[in-house]
């Protein structure tokens, strides 16, 4: 058997497959090893319930829940709000922006328990492994990061199967099942299914029964509803005019969208370790806050503006999706979105309905909208007529310039 000079290590504990059999194993083999169980609720709801009893009885010398789901949606998903970020022009990042909260919180769990490593089940194929150990490293190198799926030395599983295998022989309770085994992530922004029949990227997703937070539309309502969301300088504030705390706005959210069927995608991405994952995702808030989010920036925000933004938006996204959280690039576009956002206060109209969301209405003190310059009515003079002529002479010089020197294009 390998050696296992742990003295005290905190673990990134869910109370899923891998880190019950993870807890119970170590803990067993190694019982001089101090195991703190960790569980940063970023908004599991339910999945928490008699977490920390399950914990101690599968070993651990201490179980700590922590509550971080106000600090998640308002220092990282608002954040990312801003930027209208999305990877790949789909994926809302609901992983993503989670692992740097929970990892910041880890580190603070080690410093005061005064342990020296954290342990983490993320896999060797996949994106949160280099998340976790990214934000880590930022926030305090000198702490020892222990990833047992990368170290067939001291973990003897190759697969779910193997450890659904070991845990019915040893009777711990699991949720899982050998048929559908899906690995799930959930926290207040969404949820997402990932592995077994999923791999096959032709295969249908089961909705009518493996959806969560999205119900599939054959089940969601059949008439029509509208919410009003209100923000104040790009954050959300409020719903339907009753101001609540982040948490409290998404949990709304998250109910309306559930009940139309809002959210839910099937989407094959690109991992920053090259390959392709194909996922479900159920992003039933998050959904509704970028469409209301991205037209109060319409009226908002000037047009040169929204480009720019549009324009880093990608490598926002791709900063956030690869770990890169706590890094010098991220903040600095940061710097940019927040200081976009001085201006977009208002409120925005949607109607929900069967998966659609549809904006049909938007205000702001701030408005950039002036219908008496944008009618097509008589403007009593407001513009001057003749001023378009100019301005279409000036942007055409170029055209006419390289029409007559270097000509491209013909009518035959």
């Amino acid at each position: 058997m390998s050696e296992f000079n742990y003295k005290k290590i905190v673990l990134a504990f869910s109370g899923g497959l891998d880190t019950t059999t993870a807890l119970h194993y170590f803990a067993s083999h190694y019982p001089e090893t101090e195991i703190i169980a960790y569980c940063a609720d970023v908004g599991m709801e339910e999945e928490t319930d008699g977490l920390e009893a399950k914990a101690l009885a599968l070993g651990a010398k201490k179980c700590i829940v922590d509550d971080i789901a106000e600090d998640f949606i308002q220092n990282y998903y608002f954040e990312a709000l801003k930027m209208n970020a999305m990877y790949e022009n789909k994926y809302l990042l609901g992983t993503s922006l989670a692992r740097p909260a929970i990892a910041k919180h880890l580190v603070q769990v080690a410093h005061a328990e005064g342990a020296d490593t954290i342990m983490h089940f993320a896999t060797f194929r996949g994106n949160d492994q280099v998340r976790f150990e990214l934000a880590i490293n930022a926030i305090d190198p000198s702490l020892h990061v222990l990833a047992p799926w990368r170290r067939p030395d001291l973990w003897p599983f190759k697969s779910r199967s193997d450890m659904v295998a070991y845990c019915k022989e040893n009777k711990l309770n699991i949720t899982a099942s050998i048929k559908k085994t899906y690995s799930m992530d959930r926290n207040l922004l969404h949820i997402s299914f990932e592995s077994q029949d999923l791999e096959d990227p032709w295969r249908a997703p089961d909705l009518e029964h493996m959806w969560v937070m999205t119900k599939p539309v054959s089940q969601a309502k059949d008439q029509p509803e509208e919410v009003v969301v209100s923000f104040e300088k790009g954050v959300p504030v409020a719903v339907d005019g009753k101001k609540l705390s982040p948490a409290a706005l998404m949990r709304v959210l998250n109910k309306l969208g559930c009940d139309h069927a809002i959210g839910c995608i099937d989407i094959v991405e690109t991992r920053f370790t090259g390959m392709k994952s194909r996922g479900v995702y159920d992003t039933p808030a998050g959904t509704i806050l970028l469409e209301a989010h991205r037209d109060l920036e319409s009226i908002c925000l000037d047009g040169v503006s929204i480009g720019l933004k549009n324009m880093l938006m990608p490598k926002y996204a791709e900063l956030v999706y690869n770990g890169f959280w706590f890094a010098p690039e991220r903040e600095m576009i940061q710097a940019l979105a927040d200081k976009s956002q001085e201006f977009v206060t208002g409120d925005v109209r949607l109607q929900l309905f069967k998966g659609a969301v549809m904006v049909n209405g938007r205000r702001s003190p701030y408005s950039l909208y002036d219908e008496a310059l944008a009618t097509f009515e008589d403007d009593n003079g407001l513009q001057d007529p003749t001023m378009a002529t100019g301005f279409i002479a000036q942007n055409a010089m170029r055209l006419k310039v390289l029409a007559a020197k270097q000509p491209r294009y013909t009518t035959k």
